[in-house]
């Protein structure tokens, strides 16, 4: 039995233990918290080296589309999960598969290099510490990596930030609001961090400024009829359209809910140009005068600031949301190099150089949808790859797919610190599950199952569509496929009412035989041809 060193247990840490057992292999995670839950395991204190979150975070992703594909949330769940369910659910993940005997706590990972042997059998010497112990050295055939990316922050220099004598800090280390009662507070940063920080800010704060250079188009959590927007958009019709129609779509949906020229965050870019931006009080907290978006800050003073529109304010406070570096230090940089946040690994994951596929980092990706199910497929692949039923092309190829996606990637988004690791997640998943040999035949289904291809190809593109076939196959894909909408408004119906009772009878006969899971997208497709009309006329 191989045995697999696992560094990490976070999500990607705990699906990459699940997946190892899955295949036969022998995990051994190293954890060097007391608990699981990485990034998603709230503490009141942030050091440098771990995840961190805030006190009020709520993931950005609908718990059917953040799920493990074999592992739906339970349906008492919220929709969106505060990151105390997030980590409840992880729990029952390692619960349900026997993950935390696997999982040596309180123990940090010091060393990653090869192993006398590497050049023959491509194993590893994974040099470790427990807490208050020596340091001992055990060989591993193979290695995953998953400490994630949101670990090291980083902060650009501004002009005169010297001389500013008030408090500054990185959204990395921000808690909660109460230490900014009644301050005049400035938000560097316009994305899913900035954002919330503002908004959570702009309760207590006197006032709140949001900085940002680019703008921003802000996607609300809720889509029409308060479905789930991340479900309603990650679907495999809607991305078979062309890029540009994607784009406008997206644009005029965005804007339908609020003009984003009126409100200052209209950007120069497309809306698929960037990461979006995900926020329900955003524009609320803009109307009511208590958060003010303003330009790039041109330079402090002791005591304020001067933004690029000459403007100056008063501010207590300064919080850099401005995101990450991407650092894999416990390993030589030969293997896994990343350069201005750019790394040269195949399909984010293998080092092409590399003569044995036995070590690959999971999750250092930025998909526009969950990592969650990304990290898993990653480790699905990985561990049919130590197995020996898949393989990876030869080096050629594999640096020819890291350039081609780079130009992609410049030709894509605009540039930046953030868009070096982008992708879409419904594409990254199908190139993943192609090699697996999991990615769902739909026009074979249309034969098969007409109904469940129709919910495949329109409905949420959700992870248990890649547990149907192949590899891995779980009997209760369907169900989960079937049954997303209804487990993601179960929340909800606290207050039962009647059936139907404010649908006339006729329209009730005449939408009874459209199975209740499809009408709602039939309307939405409705919906939007009218919109679509109106805006052409």
């Amino acid at each position: 039995m191989k045995k697999i060193a696992v560094i990490g247990a976070g999500c990607s840490g705990l699906t990459a233990i699940k997946c190892c057992l899955d295949e036969g292999l022998q995990p051994v995670c190293f954890e060097r918290d007391s608990d699981i839950g990485g990034l998603w395991n709230y503490s009141d204190t942030s050091r440098v080296g771990k995840g961190s979150i805030y006190k009020t975070c709520v993931i950005n992703t609908s718990k059917e589309m953040m799920a493990f594909s074999d592992f739906p949330p339970p349906k008492n769940f919220p929709m969106f999960m505060p990151h105390k369910y997030v980590l409840k659910y992880f729990r029952m993940y390692a619960d349900k598969f026997g993950l935390l005997k696997h999982i040596q706590f309180n123990t940090s990972v010091l060393r990653v290099v090869q192993s006398d042997k590497y050049e023959t059998d491509g194993s590893w010497d994974i040099t470790f510490r427990r807490e208050g112990g020596e340091a001992h050295t055990e060989t591993f055939d193979g290695v995953l990596i998953c400490t994630g990316h949101h670990t090291f922050p980083y902060q650009p220099d501004f002009s005169g930030l010297s001389r500013f004598t008030g408090t500054t800090l990185h959204s990395h280390g921000y808690k909660e609001n109460s230490k900014f009662v009644g301050k005049k507070v400035v938000v560097v940063g316009i994305g899913n961090s900035a954002v919330d920080i503002a908004v959570d800010l702009s309760h207590v704060a006197s006032q709140v400024y949001l900085s940002t250079r680019r703008g921003a188009w802000v996607i609300s959590r809720m889509g029409f009829w308060g479905l789930p927007a991340d479900a309603m958009a990650n679907n495999r019709f809607l991305f078979s359209l062309p890029h540009s129609a994607l784009e406008w779509s997206v644009e005029k949906m965005a804007n339908f809910r609020f003009d984003h020229e009126s409100y200052g965050l209209k950007p120069m870019h497309r809306a698929l140009q960037a990461h979006p931006t995900i926020n329900d009080e955003l524009p609320y907290r803009i109307m009511t005068g208590a958060l003010r978006v303003k330009p790039n800050i041109h330079h402090f003073n002791e005591n304020s600031v001067q933004f690029d529109d000459g403007s100056v304010e008063d501010i207590d406070t300064v919080i850099f949301a401005t995101g990450y570096e991407y650092k894999i230090g416990i390993v030589d940089e030969s293997v896994t190099k990343v350069e201005g946040n750019k790394t040269s690994l195949y399909k984010y994951m293998f080092p092409p150089q590399a003569p044995h596929p036995t070590l690959a980092v999971v999750g250092l990706v930025q998909a526009i949808g969950a990592v969650m199910p990304i990290s898993e497929m990653q480790c699905r692949w990985f561990t049919r790859i130590m197995k020996g039923e898949n393989n990876l092309p030869s080096e050629s190829v594999m640096k020819a797919d890291i350039e081609e996606k780079r130009v992609e990637m410049a030709s894509t988004y605009v540039s930046s610190q953030r868009h070096t690791l982008q992708c879409f997640w419904i594409q990254y998943m199908d190139e993943i599950a192609t090699e697996i040999g999991v990615k769902p035949k739909i026009k074979e289904m249309f034969f098969e199952d007409p109904m469940l291809a129709l919910r495949c190809l329109f409905g949420p593109c959700v992870p248990a569509q890649y547990r149907l076939q192949g590899p891995g196959k779980w009997d209760g894909a369907k169900d989960a496929i079937e049954n997303t909408m209804s487990r993601s408004l179960a929340p909800m119906k606290t207050r039962l009412l009647p059936k139907n009772f404010y649908i006339p009878e006729s329209v009730d006969k005449f939408v009874i035989s459209v199975p209740k899971y499809l009408k709602s997208y039939f309307i939405f497709a409705f919906v939007f041809f009218l919109f679509f009309c109106m805006v052409l006329l």
